[in-house]
C-alpha cells in the first residue's frame, strides 16, 4: 500500500524580493506567515500499520525552521532573492538528506498563494 503522508508547519519571516522592479511592493521589505506542508511518499509497513513517525518529520523540520522563523531571509546565504520558488528549493534541498521518501513541498506565503516543489 503506497501512501502520501504530510504535516503541516508555520513560520513567518520578513523578506524583500531585489529582481522585482523599483516600485513593485514585493522589491520593498515586507512580510508573510508561511505555511509549509511537507509530504512523504512510501509503502506502508504492515507489521507497524505505518509509513513514517509524524515525529520524524518534525525532528527533520526543526533545524530548518530555526533558521527561517523570525529572520529577514534576505540574510541566509542561498536566499538572497528568496521567491517562494526558490525557498521551496533551499528547504527541500536542506530536508530531502534528513528525510528520506520526501515527495513534495507545498510553501503557502498567504492563504492563496503558493508554490508546489516536488525536487526536480
Amino acid at each position: 500500500m503506497t501512501i502520501i503522508l504530510s504535516k503541516d508547519f508555520e513560520f513567518d519571516a520578513a523578506q524583500a524580493l531585489p529582481q522585482f522592479p523599483v516600485g513593485h511592493k514585493c522589491h520593498n521589505l515586507h512580510g508573510h506567515s508561511f505555511m509549509l506542508t511537507v509530504s512523504v511518499r512510501g509503502q506502508v509497513d504492515e507489521a507497524t500499520g505505518i509509513l513514517y513517525d509524524h515525529a520524524v518529520i518534525s525532528d527533520a523540520m526543526k533545524p530548518i525552521l530555526e533558521q527561517l522563523d523570525h529572520v529577514y531571509l534576505n540574510d541566509i546565504v542561498g536566499l538572497e532573492n528568496p521567491t517562494i520558488e526558490l525557498l521551496s528549493r533551499w528547504i527541500w534541498e536542506k530536508l530531502a538528506p534528513q528525510l528520506p521518501g520526501l515527495y513534495e513541498l507545498v510553501l503557502h506565503e498567504t492563504p492563496r498563494a503558493r508554490c508546489v516543489y516536488r525536487g526536480e
